[in-house]
């Protein structure tokens, strides 16, 4: 398993500048605010998080001593946590946990208390909890500066305490199932995504880890988050595993009316696949970390969105009430699909959302940000909910994550989506695509009809036969724009039995 790298999110680059002012001057030792010695219990993060809300937003001003303010890349990727120092590393505990040195992309510092019989205690920052090469070659601050962010470290590969999960940069954390690679991050909250105004980044201020037992196989993470619009208190569930399983509660203290929010959002990087290769000059086929959107609507409705790299912002809502389940898929798991033999996109997680209890009216709003990086994520799926959040209130919300493969189902999938060019003719060509589907159960006796439509523009020459190769269904069809600009998709399989299949969805897009 590879170890994590210093992928930033297009956004998370902005939000660091706005929740952290760093300047080169020697820095006293940071203010202790919130990880104080004494009595701990699970309604400890939420009383700080309501207080917090009454008082007005103050920025992150910690400054960074002169060591760390200007470093370099090299320099910051030379600094390295010594194992021999985690918290639990003697005591035989089935997790450990590691920091992350605060600088570079990640000046904001944030707190640690360990929680245990019911006290926390405030870890200080020490610089004999890291190492250096020959890189960094000046000595790191003695004060006590905080770290930028904490990692969780079990045995659930082999005896070695590998990484099970990453809080690092504002409220980003993210996972991964046994024998994966890390990939797409999730976030606390997402507040103003994609508004013309800006995006307002929530952060996590500070962590609370209670010590585990040596019988447990979960771990506890309390995390106090604030932004100018609201506070919250988290507790997440940790379960390492072949689908490493977050339970998330949340209480938000809403600052101001919130009606631009977004509950469990998902950041992930999507280039190009053999669905839309226009913008790709590349020897692989495809390069993504996920390559659609899966959503289990309130219905019972399986639909499946490809992910896409448009050539401006989309943003797309899908309406719901009491929404199942969403998320963002990695589908394809061979290596052929790829030919990537450093980053290896076939073992990075999916990551699916389960509320708990009923979340009401909103949508699942998938954003797509134009990119020519793959080390930038550039796609962020979120619920949004329909009742503006008030100043003033207190809402809960739980919801569970599972980092790996994606959830089971009786239902018929779509495992490719291809399309191309179907004709020459004129200034905007007839698109074909094609979209496999895959049986979970054995095949139907009778083919399933196809049922394609469009929102603008037309459809012609559906076709849908065997396909072997795939153990199901081979669907294909033409679209003609003709003067359309914009047009919404739609493909349903029917089958004489009644099984169900995924809705397959794709937004068509003028490039003229």
């Amino acid at each position: 398993m590879n170890r994590p790298t210093l992928k930033i999110a297009v956004l998370l680059v902005f939000s660091l500048g706005l929740l952290a002012k760093a300047v080169a001057a020697d820095a006293p030792a940071p203010v202790e605010k919130y990880t104080k010695d004494g009595p701990f219990s699970r309604d400890t993060v939420v009383e700080l998080a309501r207080q917090l809300a009454k008082k007005p937003y103050q920025p992150l001003d910690e400054p960074l001593p002169p060591v760390l303010d200007d470093i370099t890349y090299n320099e910051y990727s030379d600094i390295h946590f010594n194992p021999d120092k985690a918290i639990w590393a003697k005591e035989g505990l089935p997790y450990q946990l590691q920091f992350f040195m605060r600088g570079l992309y990640f000046k904001a510092p944030v707190e640690v208390a360990i929680v245990d019989n019911g006290q926390a205690k405030h870890v200080p920052f020490d610089p004999k909890m890291f190492t250096t090469g020959k890189v960094m070659s000046k000595p790191l601050p003695a004060q006590d500066i905080g770290f930028s962010g904490i990692r969780l470290h079990a045995p659930f590969i082999t005896n070695y305490y590998d990484e099970v999960a990453v809080f690092q940069g504002a409220s980003n954390f993210r996972s991964l199932g046994k024998g994966q690679n890390y990939g797409l991050s999730a976030r606390g909250l997402a507040i103003k995504t994609a508004d013309p105004q800006g995006e307002e980044f929530p952060a996590f201020r500070a962590f609370w880890i209670q010590k585990p037992s040596k019988e447990s196989n979960s771990i506890l993470v309390y995390a106090l988050l604030d932004s100018p619009s609201t506070t919250g208190a988290y507790r997440f569930t940790v379960r390492p595993g072949e689908n490493t399983v977050m339970d998330v509660e949340v209480t938000l203290f809403p600052r101001v009316d919130m009606d631009k929010v977004g509950l469990a959002p998902e950041s992930s990087m999507y280039m190009f696949s053999m669905n839309d290769r226009r913008n790709a000059d590349d020897y692989r086929p495809a390069v993504h970390d996920s390559d659609g959107l899966l959503i289990l609507n309130g219905k019972g409705e399986r639909l499946w969105r490809p992910l896409s790299n448009p050539n401006s912002l989309q943003l797309s809502a899908f309406e719901d009430t009491a929404p199942m389940g969403f998320g963002l898929m990695q589908r394809d798991r061979n290596f052929n699909d790829y030919q990537d033999l450093g980053n290896h996109f076939e073992k990075r997680p999916s990551l699916w959302v389960e509320p708990v209890g009923n979340w009401g009216k909103g949508s699942v709003n998938l954003i797509e940000i134009p990119s020519q990086s793959e080390i930038h994520d550039n796609i962020i799926a979120y619920w949004n909910p329909k009742d503006t959040l008030k100043a003033g209130s207190e809402y809960s919300y739980a919801y569970r994550l599972s980092w790996g493969t994606e959830p089971l189902s009786r239902a018929v999938r779509v495992v490719a989506t291809r399309s191309g060019r179907a004709d020459i003719k004129g200034p905007t060509p007839d698109r074909l695509y094609v979209v496999d589907y895959q049986e979970t159960q054995p095949a139907s006796v009778s083919l399933p009809k196809a049922v394609v439509s469009a929102s603008a523009g037309t459809v012609s020459d559906v076709t849908v036969q065997p396909n072997p190769n795939v153990q199901g269904y081979r669907v294909t069809f033409k679209f003609h724009p003709a003067d359309a600009k914009v047009s919404e998709l739609r493909l349903e399989l029917k089958f004489d039995d009644g099984r169900q299949a995924e809705t397959w969805l794709s937004r068509w897009v003028s490039n003229s």
